[in-house]
């Protein structure tokens, strides 16, 4: 049923006669003038609400909205990276009276919502990602995201406690900035236990990609990773995978320990409640919301799945102190000296980056240690 309502949807702009549109004609006019009084919100998933990853924790931040008085959340799943999230935007502000809209996916950003922005300047457009920049994108959009690399650096705490083999494995989607920053935090985090550990990286080239997800996590276990975590819109393969070769899990975006409940250590999950109650509330006050939005850990942005029982007492110790430090802001996730896996020095002993520096969103690099490459 929801996905015969997102092909009507996405196809009511274009597939109605004259007539039939005079006919819903009164609904678009109500729509309009609820908007008036209320606040309509929507919600766009590239794939299930139900993924155990990046499209569930942004439907469990839904549901939050959903509960704030005066608003009404319309949402939409399995909407591909193509014209049709045009159409799915499109519809939402004329069928419903959205005027705050949260296209979630990557893809959705250049040319889908920016082409939306432009017909709609009236309405408001946020994308997760770190791809809006101040003077050349319009006032109307905007970009939110979190410094999730802070959970991966606590996963690697518990990696680095759990392998036996020193040798742990990362399945990535595609090497921008914010995966890069993942895999080095997950390796960063590992080395505070032990410098000698390493890390292999597997880039799939898509977001989702079940088939080449398997492949590339047997392949790591193959190599002797005997941990592994991920950066994928759905990690629920590569959990299912690893746990099913004996391997120890680190979840990310969502809590997957249902998928291997002893083999998962912990997880860097997302909190996008706490983030999507801001923009809602600040938008029901009158104010427009942030054009360019970042917290973490401390800020309620992310968190942590509950340790597993595979992380000792030693691991839950550097872990609990380590977390507690990021809390107060007292923790530096890139600290230097660092090098690239090339032997470049690409943080100085003199440079300590807080999670919020804006030299982190343009990483192009893997830190030593990191066996793979971005190319």
């Amino acid at each position: 049923m929801t996905r015969l309502l997102s092909m009507n949807r996405r196809n009511f702009l274009q597939a109605s006669a004259a007539g039939a549109l005079a006919t819903v004609a009164p609904g678009l006019l109500s729509s309009r003038a609820y908007a008036e009084t209320a606040l309509t919100v929507g919600f766009i998933y590239v794939g299930p609400k139900d993924d155990y990853g990046y499209n569930q924790s942004h439907a469990e931040g839904a549901a939050v909205v959903k509960a704030i008085s005066g608003v009404t959340v319309v949402e939409e799943e399995n909407v591909p990276e193509t014209v049709d999230v045009q159409k799915t935007m499109e519809s939402m502000i004329n069928l419903d009276g959205a005027t705050l809209v949260f296209p979630t996916s990557f893809g959705y950003f250049d040319p889908h919502m920016l082409a939306m922005a432009a017909k709609y300047p009236d309405i408001q457009f946020r994308h997760c990602g770190g791809l809006w920049q101040a003077g050349k994108h319009p006032a109307n959009t905007g970009s939110y995201f979190g410094y999730i690399f802070q959970g991966q650096y606590l996963n690697g705490v518990t990696a680095g406690y759990a392998t036996k083999s020193k040798k742990i494995g990362f399945v990535a989607a595609k090497p921008i900035p914010q995966v890069l920053q993942n895999i080095n935090a997950f390796l960063l985090g590992a080395r505070s236990v032990d410098p000698a550990i390493t890390c292999q990286v597997i880039f799939t080239g898509e977001w989702s990609l079940a088939v080449k997800e398997a492949e590339a996590t047997n392949a790591l276990i193959d190599q002797g990773a005997d941990v592994v975590t991920c950066h994928v819109d759905s990690p629920k393969v590569v959990v299912e995978t690893a746990a099913g070769r004996g391997a120890f899990i680190c979840g990310y975006h969502a809590n997957q320990s249902p998928l291997a409940p002893a083999k998962y250590l912990t997880g860097a999950e997302w909190a996008w409640g706490n983030v999507y109650s801001g923009f809602v509330k600040k938008t029901q006050a009158g104010e427009k919301p942030g054009n360019f939005v970042r917290g973490g850990l401390k800020d309620g942005f992310v968190k942590m799945s509950p340790l597993g029982p595979g992380v000792s007492d030693e691991s839950r110790k550097k872990f609990e102190a380590t977390l507690a430090e990021m809390m107060a802001g007292k923790f530096s996730v890139f600290k230097g000296p660092i090098k690239d896996n090339k032997g470049n020095v690409v943080i100085t002993v003199d440079k300590s980056f807080a999670e919020d520096a804006i030299e982190l969103e343009s990483m192009n690099y893997l830190v030593e240690g990191v066996v793979g490459s971005t190319a």
